[in-house]
């Protein structure tokens, strides 16, 4: 596996590839990796004729300066686990490099970041979508992979694209869960062993309200419920527990056909998101 961690080596490498007429796939991480990033890397490979992986934490992206400091780094591990997966480059550019002196560019997609996350971490998405755009533009990928665990950067991101004519695939991965259920994240290894316990009640509480919605539950009902049963588990606060529209993410009130189920709340003072798909039966 190569490593570049300059942008000059990652566009001669990435150029040569291309005129060997190979696929690149492209997996953007910001490191502490697990089984759930390897997944990504996997469905990559499967893609595509050559894999980038990129290990940068955006501090554009963090609104909290604690949590930035707080976020595990373990980039030695990461990458043991990218040359086992097979990965072909690990990019692991710099902040020096991402935003020199004078950047004043922001890349932000209305509409889509404001509400469920954009809510409560004012800028996290234009620092998202900026970093995003300027690796899509780096790597010059064909596809990129990302998780639907952070389902509203998903669409943000699937938006900008769009928006902005860049000629690269978006990708959407089933989020990796833990065997209990607990949708994989790196900030789960923060949690004590008791709040790791808790935790799990996170997804078994959104699948009850996510059957009650598919059999025809009143929405409000079941999302005060689901509200009410995480904040009886010790989950404070619960930021959000909403339905919505999967493509635009609009609040629905009734279930339809392509409605996602959305939560985030804190538990032993970490924050965790899920998201479920809800249909009518």
């Amino acid at each position: 596996m190569m490593i570049a961690s300059e942008i000059a080596t990652l566009r001669e490498t990435v150029q040569q590839w291309k005129r060997d007429r190979l696929r690149v796939g492209f997996v953007p991480t910001m490191g502490a990796l697990h089984e759930g990033h390897i997944s990504l890397v996997r469905q990559a490979l499967q893609a595509c004729d050559r894999v980038i992986v990129s290990i940068f934490v955006n501090p554009t992206q963090f609104n909290d300066p604690t949590d930035l400091a707080a976020y595990p780094r373990t980039e030695h591990a990461d990458g043991r686990l990218l040359h086992a997966a097979g990965a072909h480059m690990l990019y692991t550019p710099d902040a020096a490099s991402m935003y020199p002196s004078g950047f004043s560019t922001t890349v932000h997609v209305s509409g889509l970041s404001e509400g469920l996350c954009g809510a409560f971490r004012p800028g996290h998405f234009d620092g998202m979508a900026t970093v995003v755009t300027k690796l899509l533009i780096q790597t010059q990928a064909d596809c990129a992979f990302f998780g639907e665990k952070d389902f509203q950067q998903l669409q943000i991101v699937r938006r900008l694209v769009t928006d902005l004519d860049i000629p690269t695939e978006i990708v959407p991965c089933a989020t990796w869960r833990e065997a209990d259920d607990l949708a994989m994240s790196s900030r789960n290894r923060r949690l004590t062993a008791q709040g790791r316990e808790t935790a799990a009640r996170l997804p078994a509480a959104m699948r009850t309200a996510a059957a009650a919605l598919a059999g025809g539950s009143a929405v409000g009902t079941v999302l005060a419920t689901l509200r009410a049963t995480l904040e009886q588990a010790g989950f404070e606060p619960v930021e959000y527990a909403e339905l919505r529209e999967a493509a635009d993410l609009q609040p629905q009130g009734i279930v339809t056909d392509g409605c996602r189920l959305l939560v985030a709340a804190w538990i032993d003072g970490v924050r965790l998101i899920d998201n479920m798909p809800v249909s009518l039966r």
